[in-house]
């Protein structure tokens, strides 16, 4: 019995390719509870389907309830709440069964579904006794609504009625036939619009048949509420007995759908569901103890991507079956996990709350891992030493065999141990404040002594045949160890690994060389030169891997490596050559436990990895099957006064026009991704607006707001949880301009620009006239003021010329008058002279004379006396002064009425620059009456002693 199950280990740990696609019998899939409250809806889901778009519907007892991955939508029936049953076609018609209802919702113009009843088109009586629809199925080209008392066969928008023989139960479509059960006649078959009886099957006349199946060809699998799982072949039912037909009498079965066509998922009333194989082995069994949030399921359903969705008596559950991931969490009784490995046929487990373990070669299907007894605390490692399994804990480090702990080496608390290169009966340990060393004698292991002279320790360390190496903080740490391991003889601090690449990342021991990494580089360390050196292929490796945090190497020489808080693996394929392998864990982004890397890895078909909540199993042979390309929608798009639901919408192809005024517009995203929702991502580009395509981001709202008038395409990529990118979705539509900027309103710009010009050309004209006119008679009368101005200048001129003429007049009149004057004076002056020679000849004795002598005297002095009193100069001169200084004289009386005439005539004298001699002569006055007259007239005109007299008569002038 041992030799066999060594031999099937043997088989399950080697052939891959038998399990390929397989479901897996290791760990749960990943399972994700939708509540009530979170898809507001009723609690019971009766069934499930889906459309082209990938958007999900549940037929559920509050409507139809439908989920893109990004939001649950609600839709009501016709007086009808609870949905029975759900069938999509191709067109993307869902047809529903309600109660006394029967129809289908399409899609409107604007993608909003809208319910369509096909139930109105029968008479009221027969309305009346519809009762629920169970069932609906696409056969040919008829729709059938299956109820208890009647199908309903609905082709050409026209309905045929089919009675039951007594009551029908259930019915199936089954490769292609269609199958009904009626409580009295069996099991029937509908074709060429009858009901044909099948002989042999009355087996099932007192059960209900929930689910039927063809497993192969003629061979049909049947599943009933209480009675279990029977073979259909050949007219002949027959009780399959098999594990899967214990469980489901145990626990009943409300259906059941085939899976890949290798695997059969049945539902039971009391325990979750149960994946078997064609041959009845239960491979998987999922019930509320694993994660299920109610263990009556309804109805169950595999999508596009072979995953399963399941509706619940209480809820809706999606179970992640098509991934190369699965999970041992709380219901296997997993906290946090920090180690694993198999050791002797258990699988053991370090984790928080202790050491556990789980027998190897028996099923993982059901069964919790259970606790080492006396492990009960932290525990950091479980590991392999020297043969040994030892436990490093909080306790101390523990030694156990044959699922016990059987001893506790060392009560201080332990990190980790490492074996010492050429010392093979000994190791050392990491505890909380050092090293110590373990020793394995003929007696079994044993503390041996803690190594003096080092205080400082951490969980990651590595030894190689010349130091210990330590990684704490930010420092390496290189201690030398004497050769009894009892002391550090030297401890040296590195804080970088060079001057180009500072500061310290990971340390690893690779192929048994110890690995100094930071930013990627990696670098060894050279005794001879005692510093460190760049590793180039080790750096070559890494050359294009995110920058990672923690690396390590599992037992079959692959390289696993920790980066912002996801991980990715280089699988070896010999010849020193890796495979990148990073799409399979982005699922475990967030799960991984910080600062402690778990990988135990087995073979090619089972690694396990440490999360905080349970233990990872991956099996790289599904990697292949489980990864597709995820599908990116516009669910809606929305502008004011109008939303457009582009997920329901089958022609998507549209252009849609918008006014100006709706330039606000709004894009929702989703994908039908439903492994991982968390970490769907999408990136956008809005072409005519956006330059690029924007980050990736979680955001499934996009808001544009003032948008130019335009043409624009939005456009859409999804990508999933393993960075795997969806093709491009688009939808392109039209702002139009404001009616100021309409092609129309540009016409009438262009006309009434037109019209302005043409006005403005009109009006220059007649400007240019008007100015030609103004102008004409601005020249006339520009002319006419010079010629007045030239007039004026002339008169002007000639008043000028006249008045030169005058003063030159005057001047030569003054000239005149001062020749005048003077000859007047020589007169004067002659006169004098002649009257002194009259004197002198009066004194003259003439008695000597002789008569002739005495005539001619006397002659000559009575023509001498004649001469003197026949000349009136002096008269004429005072006249003609008068005349000449008329206006002088007259300003002289008016400012100085008081003035005499004979002061005026001494002013007039003094105008004349007369000297005083002159003057007295004039006056026929003495010099000295002249300067006492000159005196009398200062004092008349009141002139102070400063002011010139003649210069006063000047300004007056």
């Amino acid at each position: 019995m041992k030799l066999t199950r060594l031999f099937l280990l043997f088989i399950l740990l080697n052939s891959p390719l038998l399990f390929f696609g397989q479901v897996k019998k290791i760990g749960l899939p990943l399972i994700k509870n939708y509540s009530r409250t979170d898809y507001k809806g009723g609690t019971q889901n009766w069934n499930i389907d889906q459309d082209k778009n990938g958007n999900i519907y549940f037929g559920n007892n509050d409507g139809l309830l439908q989920f893109d991955g990004s939001k649950w939508n609600k839709y009501k029936a016709k007086n009808s709440d609870a949905i029975k049953c759900l069938k999509v076609d191709a067109s993307g018609k869902i047809y529903v069964g309600c109660y006394n209802e029967f129809g289908y919702f399409k899609a409107n113009s604007k993608g909003k579904l809208e319910y369509f009843s096909i139930s109105n088109s029968l008479d009221k009586k027969t309305l009346g006794i519809i009762d629920f629809i169970w069932k609906i199925h696409l056969y040919k080209d008829e729709v059938i609504f299956q109820s208890f008392d009647h199908i309903y066969i609905y082709k050409n928008n026209k309905v045929k009625i089919i009675n039951a023989p007594k009551r029908f139960q259930f019915s199936f479509l089954t490769n292609s036939r269609l199958y009904l059960q009626d409580i009295s006649s069996g099991i029937l078959e509908y074709k060429n619009g009858k009901l044909n009886y099948l002989k042999g099957l009355n087996t099932f006349n007192n059960s209900e048949i929930w689910g039927m199946v063809e497993l192969e060809k003629n061979k049909i699998l049947a599943a009933t509420l209480d009675k279990g799982l029977f073979i259909i072949t050949n007219n002949q039912a027959l009780p399959w007995n098999t594990q899967a037909n214990t469980f489901i009498k145990k626990n009943g079965s409300l259906g059941c759908i085939l899976y890949k066509n290798k695997y059969v998922v049945i539902n039971s009333v009391l325990d979750g569901i149960i994946v078997c194989d064609l041959n009845g082995n239960i491979i998987q069994h999922i019930d509320r103890s694993k994660g299920l949030q109610n263990n009556t399921v309804l109805t169950s359903f595999i999508d596009k991507s072979n995953n399963l969705w399941l509706g619940l008596d209480n809820g809706i559950a999606y179970v992640n079956e098509n991934s190369f991931l699965t999970y041992f969490g709380f219901s296997y009784n997993l906290g946090t996990v920090y180690s694993s490995v198999v050791h002797k046929g258990n699988l053991y487990v370090a984790t928080n709350q202790g050491v556990f373990y789980h027998p190897w070669d028996t099923d993982f299907k059901e069964g919790s891992f259970k606790l080492i007894e006396g492990t009960t605390t932290q525990a950091w490692n479980v590991q392999i030493i020297n043969g040994e399994l030892i436990c490093a804990s909080n306790k101390g480090a523990l030694l156990i065999q044959n699922r016990k702990m059987i001893k506790n080496l060392d009560p201080k608390g332990y990190f980790g141990f490492k074996s010492i290169p050429n010392h093979p009966n000994f190791f050392i340990g990491a505890n909380y404040n050092g090293f110590s060393v373990f020793e394995k004698t003929s007696t079994g292991m044993k503390f041996r002594n803690k190594i003096e002279g080092i205080d400082k320790s951490s969980n990651s360390f590595e030894i190689d045949k010349d130091y210990l190496w330590l990684k704490k903080d930010q420092y390496i740490y290189q201690i030398t160890l004497n050769n009894d391991l009892r002391n550090a003889n030297t401890i040296k601090t590195f804080t970088q690994f060079s001057e180009q690449n500072p500061g310290t990342g990971s340390l690893q021991k690779i192929k048994n060389i110890v690995f100094f990494q930071s930013n990627n580089i990696f670098y060894t360390y050279s005794i001879t030169q005692g510093t460190f050196t760049e590793d180039a292929v080790m750096t070559n490796i890494f050359k294009s891997i995110p920058k990672i945090k923690k690396l390590t190497e599992d037992t079959n020489g692959n390289l696993w490596y920790n980066f912002n808080e996801s991980m990715g693996a280089l699988i070896k394929e010999g010849n020193g050559k890796y495979k990148h392998v990073i799409t399979p864990f982005s699922n475990l982004t967030g799960k991984l436990v910080d600062n402690y890397m778990s990988i135990n890895t087995i073979d090619s078909r089972n690694t396990f990895i440490g999360l905080t909540d349970g233990l990872a199993h991956y099996d790289a042979a599904v990697e292949n099957k489980s990864v597709s390309k995820p599908i990116a929608h516009i669910r809606s798009f929305t502008f004011p006064g109008d939303t457009i639901h582009l997920g329901n919408k089958q022609d998507k192809s549209e252009k849609y026009e918008l006014p100006y005024a709706s330039n606000q517009v709004k894009f929702t995203f989703s994908s039908p991704s439903y492994e991982n929702l968390e970490n769907i991502e999408f990136s956008y580009q809005l072409e005519g607006f956006d330059e690029d395509w924007s980050d990736w981001s979680n955001n499934t709202i996009k808001e544009y707001t003032n948008l130019k008038e335009g043409n624009y395409k939005m456009k859409v990529k999804a990508r999933n949880s393993f960075r795997i990118q969806s093709d491009e979705t688009s939808i392109e539509f039209r702002v139009f301009p404001p009616w100021y900027r309409h092609s129309l309103a540009y016409l009438f710009y262009l006309l009434m620009a037109a019209g302005l010009v043409y006005y403005t050309r009109f009006s220059i004209k007649m400007k240019i006239r008007k100015n030609r006119y103004v102008e004409t008679l601005e020249q006339r009368r520009l002319y006419l003021e010079k010629e007045t101005k030239i007039k004026q200048e002339q008169y002007e001129l000639e008043k000028e010329i006249e008045k030169l003429e005058n003063e030159k007049l005057q001047i030569k009149l003054l000239s005149k008058d001062k020749e005048l004057v003077n000859n007047t004076l020589q007169v004067v002056k002659k006169n004098k002279i002649l009257n002194g020679i009259i004197q002198r000849l009066r004194d003259i004795n003439t008695s000597s004379f002789d008569e002739a002598a005495k005539t001619q005297f006397t002659k000559l002095n009575k023509s001498i006396i004649k001469e003197v009193s026949t000349d009136k100069s002096w008269k004429d001169l005072e006249k003609h002064l008068k005349n000449v200084h008329f206006d002088f004289l007259k300003k002289l009386k008016e400012k100085h009425p008081a003035i005499t005439p004979r002061e005026m005539d001494l002013a007039t004298y003094l105008l004349m620059n007369m000297s005083t001699k002159e003057i007295a002569e004039f006056m026929n006055i003495s010099t000295g009456g002249v300067d006492l007259a000159r005196y009398r007239l200062r004092k008349k005109l009141e002139l102070n002693q400063k002011e010139n007299l003649i210069g006063y008569f000047m300004s007056i002038k």
